[in-house]
């Protein structure tokens, strides 16, 4: 008899034919994409919200929120700043605040009210956020400093040496704080204390960025930390990118220099405001005698300044701090959270060596710094620690790949006995740390791995039943969240750590999925327009602390994928509508500068990174292996303007359309003129990246696609025994180009290779993270790091969207509709994946076995899905709660499903 398949709908429990209703939940309040912030820049913040029901199918149908001065008033409805009214729509992300002027200073208190197809909700919880000081001319505080280069040593030629300046200011407090606020900018880097306390735990604040168009400063509520009468603020400033670790004109931008000022509102309506001038005291004689992000900090705790940061201190012996100049920079309220410290390790083993150093072994390459917990010192004698990434066959600190990066973190103890330490301005990136200064061995309890990176959640979960693609996806997300530094980065541990663009072009897309990144990209987006030049070149390194202006194309498109990501992953058009005027700019330039006959000729880069034909070789030398940088150039091009259509009715800019088409269509019709061969179907040498680039950028002619690919398919497998041969820019579009057009098995084999070249081959020899290059174990250490993320190209994307079946639906944004529809490459049984998008989390986890198909799902409140699953697997039609539509097709069956957790089953 004929097994009868079906869908079965599993609803939580308690929902039955006579239950007596339902409660409708509104929570995870964000204002510009956070819980509560402090000091907002803009004038109009956008709110968010999520909504959850114990039924099926739950709809937004309108939505009311409220915003005033205070909670009492809020809950009172009394002086209300904004009363939206009851709004039928079904968003609820990033909707704009459109009530009265919001004042500088001031803290908002907010709530919302949701009425979805299941009824209404009550009033949310009161949620809050404050705004920023009115621009410059808010800012009564002034910049000071230590103006001068005072202690031994120290030079701001070659490896720029240079000690912490420490400040200090002391304060009364004549009654009850009702509020107190601090402003703060101290370039570099800075720790802030208020009587002793840190005021944050946020680390390397503020966030970089190019320091002539934009400075960025911090704001923190101390209300907790200030008291009555004698009070002390301190701030201790390190080097940071301000002042840079070499000598380049670029990255080296004066002496450290601190911007604060307290605001502290009393309870009769008195404030005093406490600001950085004249009359502070600044000394460089403190412990931290060194620190440079490429070189290490050094720390001498003979120089120690006991109890500095409190009020009771004696200061005499300090100098009054200098008058700075203010950097050129605007100075604006940080968008983006700072960095902190997320996770701590514990080392795995440790090792003596011949000559008495030891061998820490974090098991892990992370990024951060080693906090030592308890050592044995003795006094005068340092203890130093040097950071690498691998070891020599020897057991000692391979080195050779950090170029001329020290690395080197020295504490010198001012008596025998146990002590403490951690750095305050520095990182490394490292997997093995060697120790020396030590008679004796110590324990793995006596360090801790510090783990640093930009403040987000992690939002995305992956694994299948292959070990290969769990420990890829384990390296990835390691690799990203140790480039996330105020910048996605290209590496933390040698001498660059810069935010080179082609590393994110799509790489930014499937970082999104594992981490909640929009803040950070936001911002980094406004660091490639203050790097931008003023004939509208841009900076392949933004911020432009290495300044490299290429005029060519693919390294910067970046700035435009970034862009789309926003608003693909999480609906946000800001940064479209800000950067449109300078993204067309470059557009232009382009156009004027590196094009000849509707060909981008330009190109500087290639396509990075392609397995060389000789495992010693960086790049390749073989003319057959190379992709023409016309090829590269152009087709990213063409694929910009195809965004820029986009862009512009987004923005309101629908009168360039035309001329983006009409540009697109000429590059087209030239590029397959000058590339193309239409007897054999192939672009140019027919790399595998000249011809997935342009069949997947949409160049290919009408009725060759299948041509292209199966070439794209046959050099793989024989030429090159159906592993990776494409760099980064191939990368890009392989994965989901061969899936897509109908080969998920070669996609799969690929991914799961675990011999030269792939990404099983790094783990076999021993990577936690994502190497700089395909042979990133033998290769000229010039350039073979092994903690970078640009080849992991569309991996994670075709993770998410191919294997667990996470999409967009075409056409839609932030996972509101869903097009869930999981690729079942031959020998992958089972696929687990979640991701927590602006309307709640998506799960996605099915399994094949012995006949057995099973997909359990969960859609987000506010959200639905088109479910696509091919006819082989035999499920039938469903029915039930939260099924809106089933449709049967040639090749299988579709299903739309409102919000809630199905299991589909062929049992």
């Amino acid at each position: 008899m004929k097994h009868i398949y079906s869908l079965i709908v599993l609803i939580l429990a308690g929902f039955m034919a006579g239950c007596q209703g339902t409660v409708v939940k509104v929570d995870s309040l964000k204002v510009e994409m956070q819980e509560n912030p402090q000091g907002l820049g803009t004038s109009t913040p956008r709110f968010s919200w999520q909504i959850s029901s114990a039924q099926p199918d739950l709809q937004q149908e309108a939505y009311q929120i409220q915003v005033a001065g205070s909670e009492q008033d809020l809950e009172k409805g009394n002086n209300l700043l904004w009363d939206s009214g009851i709004v039928s729509d079904d968003e609820s992300i990033l909707i704009p605040y459109k009530g009265d002027a919001l004042s500088p200073r001031e803290v908002y208190y907010w709530r919302v009210k949701v009425i979805t197809n299941q009824g209404e909700t009550a009033w949310s919880k009161v949620n809050h956020w404050s705004m920023a000081l009115p621009d410059i001319a808010g800012w009564k505080a002034k910049w000071i400093g230590e103006d001068a280069l005072s202690n031994p040593g120290e030079t701001d030629k070659a490896h720029t040496r240079l000690a912490a300046r420490y400040l200090r200011k002391a304060f009364d407090s004549k009654q009850s704080v009702r509020r107190a606020v601090l402003y703060i900018s101290g370039q570099g880097a800075y720790e802030a204390y208020i009587n002793g306390e840190r005021v944050s735990d946020d680390v390397l604040a503020p966030t970089v960025s190019w320091y002539p168009e934009k400075v960025y400063y911090n704001v923190y509520d101390v209300t907790s930390l200030v008291r009555k009468n004698d009070n002390l603020l301190a701030v201790k400033l390190g080097n940071g990118r301000y002042f840079g670790m070499r000598d380049n004109w670029s990255i080296m931008f004066g002496l450290p220099r601190l911007l604060a000022q307290l605001e502290i509102e009393y309870g009769d309506g008195v404030t005093d405001v406490i600001v950085s001038d004249e009359s502070w005291k600044v000394t460089s004689k403190g412990p931290i005698i060194a620190n440079n992000e490429f070189d290490g900090e050094e720390y001498d705790a003979r120089l120690e300044l006991d109890g500095w940061s409190k009020a009771q201190y004696d200061d005499t012996a300090w100098q009054q701090a200098d008058m700075m100049d203010a950097p050129e920079g605007t100075l604006v309220a940080q968008p983006n959270p700072n960095i902190r410290v997320q996770e701590e390790l514990t080392p795995v083993a440790i090792t003596k060596l011949d000559d008495g150093k030891f061998i820490l072994d974090m098991g892990q390459n992370m990024v951060g710094w080693i906090k030592i917990n308890r050592l044995k010192g003795k006094k005068d004698q340092p203890v130093t620690m040097r950071f690498a990434e691998l070891l020599n066959p020897d057991g000692t600190l391979y080195m050779a790949n950090l170029r001329s990066a020290k690395v080197t973190d020295i504490y010198t103890p001012a008596k025998d006995g146990d002590f403490s330490w951690e750095p305050s301005f520095v990182f490394h990136g490292f997997r093995f740390v060697e120790i020396s200064g030590l008679d004796y061995q110590p324990a793995l309890s006596d360090f801790t791995g510090r783990v640093i990176y930009d403040l987000m959640e992690t939002t995305g979960q992956f694994e299948t039943s292959d070990e290969t693609i769990n420990q890829i996806f384990k390296n990835a997300y390691w690799g990203i969240r140790g480039n996330y530094r105020g910048m996605p980065t290209d590496c933390p541990q040698r001498d660059e750590r810069q935010g080179w663009m082609g590393d994110r072009v799509t790489g930014c897309f499937g970082e999104a999925f594992v981490f909640n990144n929009a803040l950070l990209y936001s911002k980094w987006l406004q660091d490639v327009e203050d790097s931008q030049s003023p004939e509208g070149s841009i900076s392949v390194v933004s911020p432009r602390y290495w300044t490299i202006y290429n005029d060519d194309v693919t390294w910067p498109a970046a700035y435009f994928y970034a862009a789309k990501m926003l608003w693909q992953n999480y609906g946000d058009t800001e940064s479209i509508k800000r950067h449109y005027p300078s993204m067309k700019r470059y557009l232009e330039r382009i156009q004027q500068v590196s094009m000849q006959d509707y060909i981008v000729t330009k190109d500087t880069y290639g396509d990075w990174c392609m397995p060389p034909e000789s495992q010693e070789l960086i790049h390749s030398q073989d003319p057959a292996r190379k992709t023409a940088g016309a090829v590269l150039s152009s087709t990213m091009y063409y694929s910009l303007l195809d965004l820029m259509c986009e862009f512009a009715t987004l923005t309101g800019n629908e009168k360039d359309i035309a001329g983006y088409k009409e540009l697109a269509s000429k590059i087209k019709e030239a590029y397959n003129a000058r590339f193309f061969n239409a007897d054999s179907a192939l672009y140019d040498n027919n790399t595998v990246t000249a011809n997935i680039l342009s069949l997947q950028l949409g160049l290919v002619p009408e009725g060759y696609e299948q041509k292209v690919f199966d070439n794209i398919v046959h050099k793989t497998e024989v030429d090159f025994n159906g592993h990776v041969s494409t760099g980064v820019l191939g990368i890009q579009h392989l994965m989901r180009g061969l899936t897509e057009h109908g080969n998920v098995d070669l996609a799969y084999s690929i991914a799961t290779n675990r011999t030269y070249p792939s990404w099983g081959y790094m783990i076999e020899k021993g990577a936690t993270t994502i190497w700089e290059l395909w042979n990133g174990d033998t290769a000229d250490p010039a350039m073979n790091s092994a903690n970078h993320v640009m080849l992991l190209g569309d991996l994670l994307i075709w993770f998410y969207e191919d294997l667990a079946g996470i999409k967009n639906h075409p056409g839609g944004t932030a996972y509101k509709k869903l097009l869930m529809e999981p690729k079942f490459p031959e020998g992958l049984s089972h696929v687990k994946a979640s991701y927590k998008s602006v309307y709640g989390e998506i799960k996605s986890e099915w399994k094949k076995e012995n006949g057995t198909f099973l997909w359990d799902i969960t859609i987000p409140g506010n959200s639905s899905a088109i479910i696509r699953l091919p006819k082989e697997l035999n499920v039938s039609k469903p029915a039930g709660n939260g099924v809106r539509n089933v449709t049967e097709t040639g090749n299988g069956i579709e299903i739309e499903l409102g919000s809630g957790s199905y299991q589909l089953s062929n049992r």
